[in-house]
């Protein structure tokens, strides 16, 4: 009976662990399929499309007949953030996938944050106190994360190598099973290309808090940008691709890596990501990001015969440093404001406990995640 408290406690931790897990899946199944030479274009539209047929019926029965009216303005909105925030920046990350490895992909998440932040002060729904410490410390952030990402653009270093004689796919980089890493013209544009990927998905996540405040009903939102996301992408793909044979799935790896990104990673990481928030916010589910570099790191070198180079490695640590910087400063921010809105003495005399505590049950317990 005592076991039943500590499970419930360990359960977010596993959750997180679980989440990184499937995003280090995605990188190296997203990169096994392009290997196989899957063209990245139709792999995004498979994955979207799959991704709706899978999320639709869901949120169909769940918030249709409580769905506010969707405007026409409000449908303009939602189109053009998915050809930003999903439609462009997967196409982007599935070039820079081709052009650099799993691991740089998952490395590259960590600076997210960083990015997201940028973004929002730019357009000024954040603002960067630099007189404090928070401040300077996201700031601190922001560039560590600009040194960490220069660091895996220009920098490779040693490489790590390690014994590596069967594909677990059956197909091999030849770039980098030879011995030697990508082009370094090549590797360079595909890391500005996942850069230029995280900053469309950054603007994505600054803009939808707008979106929203229109159209609040999240599944169904989900569904129409995952929906819309399918023609863009659709109509992408059969512009840049006319061959028949370079749209058939079959029985083999591009299956496999659609169905998962698909539906696993669009659907059930939603669903965990949304349980972890409300559980232990925001803040604790960026923290762990970092564990799908470990894991993509660790996997992409047995399964997939990566070569890592110790400028990945400290480029990797110093975006995972920019990453926790920023989270900190925000942190930090976050619990300034909750201190500020207590009430002063003279109000605590006025209130009573009970309305006391209704106001910390209403004060956020964790900064958002930007």
């Amino acid at each position: 009976m005592m076991q039943l408290p500590l499970m419930d406690k360990q359960r977010p931790y596993l959750t997180v662990i679980l989440i990184q897990a499937i995003y280090a899946g995605m990188f190296l199944l997203s990169k096994a399929a392009f290997n196989g030479g899957m063209n990245n274009f139709v792999f995004i539209f498979y994955r979207q499309a799959f991704a709706t047929l899978f999320v639709a019926p869901i949120s169909l029965a769940v918030e249709w007949k409580k769905a506010p009216p969707l405007s026409f303005l409000t449908f303009c909105k939602i189109f053009f953030l998915s050809l930003i925030g999903i439609t462009f920046s997967l196409d982007l990350y599935g070039i820079a996938l081709i052009y650099t490895s799993a691991t740089l992909a998952a490395a590259t998440t960590n600076c997210l944050p960083a990015i997201t932040f940028f973004l929002a002060v730019l357009l000024r729904m954040e603002v960067l106190k630099l007189k404090t410490v928070p401040g300077v410390a996201k700031l601190v952030g922001i560039l560590i994360c600009i040194g960490g990402a220069a660091t895996l653009a220009f920098y490779n270093g040693p490489q790590l190598r390690l014994l590596c004689h069967h594909h677990i796919f059956g197909h091999h980089n030849s770039q980098q099973i030879h011995g030697h890493v990508s082009s370094g013209k090549t590797w360079i544009k595909g890391c500005f290309i996942m850069l230029s990927s995280n900053t469309s998905f950054g603007l994505w996540l600054v803009l939808q808090g707008f979106v929203m405040k229109s159209y609040p009903s999240k599944l169904l939102f989900t569904t129409l940008q995952c929906f819309l996301s399918s023609i863009q992408s659709f109509a992408i793909a059969i512009a840049l691709e006319r061959d028949p044979h370079e749209w058939v799935l079959g029985w083999n790896v591009r299956l496999l890596a659609v169905a998962y990104c698909g539906i696993i990673v669009t659907a059930l990481t939603y669903y965990l990501q949304a349980w972890v928030i409300e559980k232990k916010g925001p803040v604790f589910l960026a923290m762990s990001t970092p564990l799908a570099l470990i894991f993509t790191t660790i996997a992409s070198v047995f399964l997939l015969c990566e070569i890592i180079t110790l400028g990945r490695i400290l480029g990797g640590l110093l975006l995972i440093g920019g990453l926790y910087a920023v989270l900190w400063g925000k942190s930090k921010e976050q619990k300034m404001v909750d201190k500020s809105c207590l009430p002063t003495q003279v109000d605590q005399k006025v209130m009573n406990s009970d309305q006391i505590k209704v106001m910390a049950a209403k004060s956020p317990s964790s900064p958002m995640f930007l």
